[in-house]
């Protein structure tokens, strides 16, 4: 049986079969969202709030709550959208503003040219450059070394 759920602030009614996640819900939307994790409960590019039901959500299990506690844009009210399944509905989702650095394809042409969006850091869901503030080369260096360093980890995950 499906549940419809909210995305905001898109204001955004949306079909979701009951146990399966949020993440699920944004992908059909053709939300960019990034799952750098696979869908792993492992990094930030899933990271909504819950506005609103949290009681309709499935329990917050220890690995992603883990992550969320890496998350510095995380509150009481967050939610890694591949590991929280929809059991009820009035469930209201937030989807935060941004972009991930990982969702740009070419990061390297935008060095020098001001954010149009908030930039995240695609990890921690922190802010790494402001809309509006300029992209400097320091900040794409330090990214892709945090990617490269994610990747080799998610890779030994993976192994074991």
């Amino acid at each position: 049986m499906a549940k419809t759920i909210r995305l905001d602030p898109l204001a955004l009614e949306t079909s979701v079969k009951t146990n399966s996640n949020i993440l699920s819900a944004l992908i059909a939307n053709e939300l960019n969202v990034l799952k750098e994790c696979g869908g792993r409960g492992m990094c930030a590019t899933c990271h909504v709030y819950i506005k609103q039901g949290m009681d309709g959500l499935s329990p917050v299990q220890r690995r992603e709550q883990r992550t969320l506690e890496v998350i510095t844009t995380a509150s009481t009210n967050s939610r890694l959208a591949c590991q929280a399944r929809v059991l009820d509905e009035g469930v209201i989702v937030e989807v935060p503003t941004g972009m991930y650095i990982n969702a740009i394809q070419d990061i390297n042409a935008l060095i020098g040219r001001r954010a149009e969006q908030n930039l995240l850091h695609p990890i921690t869901g922190q802010v790494v450059v402001e809309a509006g503030k300029l992209i400097t080369r320091s900040v794409i260096s330090q990214l892709e070394e945090t990617r490269l360093q994610v990747g080799q980890y998610l890779a030994q995950t993976r192994d074991a």
